[in-house]
């Protein structure tokens, strides 16, 4: 049986399904590095993530309309996101309690609103595989890359787009400085509140969509705490990656790929006990985060609230 895990069909199944699996991966994290770089650690990711998770797929088992339901996802993010804002710029409360608060809550409202207004356990038509004439016809690396839905090639696509935002430009710059120092930052006409509010705003916004990619893209069902840790994983992925966000895919994959062999692990029957498969990932983030606390250095003002003096 291990041998069949070797071969050339299954390879290809794993490495398609890793990049495919990769996909709220990078949603939840890259939209974490944003509100990091500036200064706010967000646990609330998970929460965010269910909540996207529900809307998505209520509004398109509701409707059928696929775009409607992402749109709605995003928009469930970001207010969540908003929320965030408010309770950790403007109140200043302690970001990693008032994250757990947020992931809490976002679980609990996930399954109420699951049980009162669906309540069984459904699939809808996600959104479809995309085919490329020419490069998806191509074999093995066609299956790979070229066979995916259009989630996961804007997650792809938002790599290069937040390093540019983050290296390139001057809202990126304006983002680095208040995560560093937000005092001097401040000094210099920066408005600290306003960049924070729009990291995690933005942050929310993309979480919501790591859920809707979950529910009506790579799933196509909703089922209570259908994260399982992921929003969590993400957080740690920000870390693992250095708050860059090429480092940030590199973890997405690593994650990814894992958890696609454990799958498949499964799926062939291998004789591995089926626990044991399951919690591959999850002892993977434990190794990664002892790693990276060793070798990375977060930006000064992570967790700290600013205050603007008189």
């Amino acid at each position: 049986m291990i041998s069949e895990l070797f071969s050339v069909t299954v390879l290809i199944g794993i490495l398609a399904s890793g990049i495919r699996l990769a996909t709220p991966y990078l949603y939840a994290a890259i939209g974490e590095t944003l509100g990091q770089k500036s200064g706010v650690l967000n646990l609330g990711v998970e929460g965010q993530m269910l909540l996207g998770c529900f809307a998505a797929f209520y509004v398109v088992f509701a409707t059928g309309n696929l775009w409607l339901g992402l749109l709605t996802a995003m928009a469930v993010g970001a207010l969540m996101g908003l929320a965030m804002a408010f309770v950790t710029v403007n109140l200043r409360a302690q970001q990693g309690i008032s994250g757990i608060g947020f992931y809490l809550f976002g679980l609990g409202l996930s399954d109420l609103l699951f049980q009162k207004m669906h309540g069984s356990v459904e699939t809808v038509q996600g959104f479809p595989k995309i085919y490329i004439p020419g490069l998806s016809d191509i074999p093995g690396i066609g299956d790979i890359f070229f066979s995916q839905n259009i989630l996961v090639y804007i997650a792809y696509l938002l790599v290069p787009l937040a390093w540019f935002l983050l290296n390139k430009t001057t809202l990126g710059l304006k983002i680095r400085a208040v995560g560093e120092n937000p005092d001097a930052a401040d000094s210099l006409g920066v408005s600290v509140a306003r960049v924070r509010y729009f990291t995690i705003i933005v942050g929310g916004t993309l979480s919501g969509m790591a859920g809707a990619s979950l529910s009506i893209a790579l799933l196509n069902v909703f089922q209570q705490n259908m994260t399982s840790g992921l929003g969590f994983i993400a957080v740690a992925l920000v870390y693992f990656g250095a708050w860059k966000p090429v480092g940030v895919l590199g973890g997405a994959l690593l994650f990814s790929m894992v958890n696609s062999l454990q799958l498949w692990i499964q799926v062939l029957g291998i004789p591995i006990p089926s626990d044991i498969a399951v919690m591959m990932p999850y002892v993977l983030t434990i190794f990664v985060l002892i790693l990276s606390v060793a070798r990375v250095r977060a930006p000064a003002a992570l967790t700290k609230p600013f205050e603007r003096e008189a």
